[in-house]
C-alpha cells in the first residue's frame, strides 16, 4: 500500500524548494507581478505536466538508460540553470518589464531541460507510486497530475512572494539578483554531489 505521507511529503519538499521553476518564478513576480507573471507559470505547469507523463510512460526504460544519460543530462541542466544565473546577476539594478524569459513558451521549454523535474518524477515513480500502480494507466495518470499541480501550487507561491515583496526586492535589486543568481548557481553545482 501507498504511503501516502511519506509520498506526499517527498514531493513537497521537493517542490517548494529553490529550483529554476521557483526561483525564476520569483524573479518574473518580482519584475512583473503576479498577474504579469501567470503565463509563465501556466507555461510551467504545461511543462510539468508533459515531462511528467512522458517521464512516467518511458520510466523503466530510463532506469535502464540513466547510467548512459545521466552526465549529459547534468551538464545540460547545470548549464542552463548557470546561463540563467548570469542572466540574472547582469540584470539592471531596475525592475523593468522583460518578457524574455516571461512567458508560456519559456516556461514551459524550462520544463524540459530542468533536471530537477525528471529527478522528481522518477523518484516519484520507482520509490512509491510504480511499485503499486504499474499496470493502472489511469492511476499513473493521476499521480502525474498530482505532481504537477504541487509543483504549479509552489511556482505560484514563489510567484506570489515575489510579487508582494517587490517594493523591497525593487529598493535591493543588486542584492536580491546576486542571492538569486547564487541560488541558481547552488542549484547546478549540488546536480554533482549527489
Amino acid at each position: 500500500m501507498l504511503n501516502w505521507i511519506s509520498f506526499l511529503t517527498y514531493a513537497i519538499i521537493t517542490a517548494a524548494t529553490p529550483g529554476p521553476n521557483n526561483i525564476m518564478s520569483m524573479s518574473n513576480g518580482i519584475r512583473k507581478g503576479f498577474r504579469g507573471a501567470l503565463p509563465f507559470n501556466l507555461g510551467i505547469l504545461t511543462g510539468f505536466s508533459m515531462v511528467m507523463v512522458l517521464c512516467t510512460l518511458f520510466c523503466t526504460l530510463l532506469a535502464t538508460l540513466i547510467p548512459k544519460i545521466k552526465v549529459p543530462m547534468l551538464v545540460l541542466g547545470a548549464g542552463y540553470m548557470l546561463y540563467l544565473a548570469w542572466e540574472i546577476f547582469r540584470s539592471s539594478d531596475l525592475i523593468e518589464e522583460d518578457h524574455s524569459r516571461s512567458g508560456f513558451l519559456s516556461g514551459l521549454l524550462l520544463q524540459f531541460i530542468n533536471p530537477k523535474i525528471y529527478i522528481y518524477c522518477i523518484m516519484s515513480m520507482e520509490a512509491y507510486i510504480l511499485p503499486f500502480y504499474s499496470q493502472d494507466f489511469q492511476a499513473l495518470l493521476g499521480f502525474d497530475l498530482l505532481l504537477s499541480l504541487i509543483g504549479f501550487v509552489f511556482t505560484l507561491c514563489w510567484t506570489a512572494f515575489g510579487s508582494v515583496f517587490q517594493t523591497l526586492f525593487s529598493r535591493h535589486a543588486r542584492v536580491v539578483n546576486t542571492i538569486l543568481a547564487l541560488l541558481l548557481v547552488y542549484c547546478a553545482v549540488s546536480l554533482f554531489m549527489a
